[in-house]
């Protein structure tokens, strides 16, 4: 069918591209700026990063179709959330040789330029909304389509490994002969060291998430709902070039305890705890993962600014347990002894990646290590959230706040610097 021709990239036509000044070529959000980085080489690093992550597992080909690793790999966007839960778009990739985007139509322009994409086509998309009663012809198309990949790139080889994919989809791969693993592995691995180029475009999103942590913190004032107050920061994420907000994690007053109310249309009184958690994948699609707490009217009362006290104790004292070359489990039972009476209310990490969103790893706390916990070591370029969320279980409120670190080879330095708050003894 012509929907599955694939074309490639060095010999496709062009249309002429408007000026956007010097460097490589952005697409989406970030089109016609200048990066504080250079984007080519990000691509680079990201994608044998990837390459040499394959090879480490002896995987020969690798499949990916969760957005977030289509995007770590290519650099190409297209309707990142709404694809997020349609299997639409998938990148195929090698452990050695070209890369081929299918993307979700023929849409070759959003791919204009990319390094990292060598060949273009359009994926045989087999969901119900798009294929309907036809879901298993479709889905055996696309079999047909990654197996024809496999067997020109990866000739000989029956290994494939996928991160995402339903039953249909796999069982058509498989009908071919080909064995399924685990790609998320793979991906997540290789996304977990980050480049001196992609901590520049970390801080970029970081630097958005403070200005709209700042217009959050000017707009709290008694009538205000939770929700208004959300809207600055996606107001100023979208404005600045960023692109979504993983979640709806603000709370104020009876609603910060326990921690994972969503923002509400509960309106804010003088005295309320607001706690928050920007989630924010900023510009050039980098995560910012910071959580403050304030209280509206800056009136504080005694348990509040306890409560606060012990959530910035736990950071510090986490964050300074943390140096490249410990094991998780090291950190785990070296962390900050939580008082038994916040342990019911704890947060679900004590630390956790950082990258295009949350990502591995998951470092438990210490009361969760044999249950949740699981083998690995802190490397130099690793950039890690270190969380606290402290509130006594049937107790009136709570204080969540969360650091960024980017781990070196001597230590760390803080990423995430909008202010703490202070307290007068």
């Amino acid at each position: 069918m012509a929907k599955n021709k694939v074309i490639s990239n060095h010999d496709r036509q062009w249309p002429i591209r408007m000026d956007r000044g010097p460097g490589p070529v952005q697409h989406g959000a970030m089109d016609h700026s200048r990066p504080p980085a250079d984007l080519d080489t990000v691509r680079r690093y990201r994608l044998a990063r990837v390459q040499a992550e394959m090879q480490r597992q002896d995987v020969p080909g690798l499949l990916l179709l969760d957005p977030i690793n289509t995007r770590y790999v290519t650099d190409c966007t297209n309707m990142q959330i709404w694809c997020m839960h349609f299997e639409t778009r998938c990148v195929f990739v090698p452990a050695e040789g070209p890369v081929t985007l299918l993307d979700y139509a023929d849409m070759p322009f959003l791919a204009e330029g990319l390094p990292t994409v060598d060949n273009y086509g359009v994926m045989s998309a087999h969901y119900f909304f798009a294929a309907g009663n036809r879901m298993e012809e479709w889905a055996a198309a696309f079999g047909r389509q990654i197996g024809g990949l496999m067997d020109k790139y990866c000739p000989g080889e029956k290994r494939l490994a996928i991160d995402r994919l339903s039953h249909l989809g796999g069982s058509a791969i498989q009908s071919l002969g080909f064995e399924i693993v685990d790609g998320q592995r793979v991906a997540e691995v290789a996304r977990s060291v980050k480049s001196a180029e992609e901590l520049q475009l970390m801080k970029a999103a970081i630097a958005v998430a403070d200005k709209g942590m700042t217009a959050m913190r000017k707009a709290l004032e008694p009538g205000i709902t939770e929700n208004g107050l959300w809207a600055k920061l996606h107001e100023v994420n979208v404005a600045e070039g960023g692109e979504w907000i993983e979640t709806r994690l603000l709370a104020s007053g009876p609603r910060t305890n326990p921690w994972f109310h969503e923002s509400s249309m509960r309106i804010i009184e003088a005295g309320d705890m607001v706690s928050f958690d920007t989630d924010l994948i900023g510009p050039y699609g980098y995560c910012a993962d910071i959580s403050r707490a304030w209280v509206c009217g800056d009136v504080w009362s005694r348990e509040q600014v306890e409560l606060y006290r012990m959530a910035r104790d736990q950071v510090e004292f986490n964050m300074d347990v943390i140096r490249p070359g410990m094991s998780y489990r090291e950190i785990a039972e070296n962390s900050w002894p939580i008082p038994d009476r916040f342990k019911k209310n704890r947060y679900g990490c004590l630390a956790h990646g950082v990258g295009l969103c949350d990502e591995y790893p998951s470092i438990p706390y210490r009361e969760d290590l044999e249950e949740y916990g699981y083998d690995g070591v802190v490397k130099p370029g690793m950039v890690l959230a270190v969380e606290s969320y402290i509130g006594e279980e049937g107790a009136m409120e709570g204080v969540k706040l969360e650091q960024m670190i980017h781990v070196t080879d001597t230590g760390w330095e803080l990423l995430s610097h909008y202010p703490l708050e202070e307290f007068e003894d």
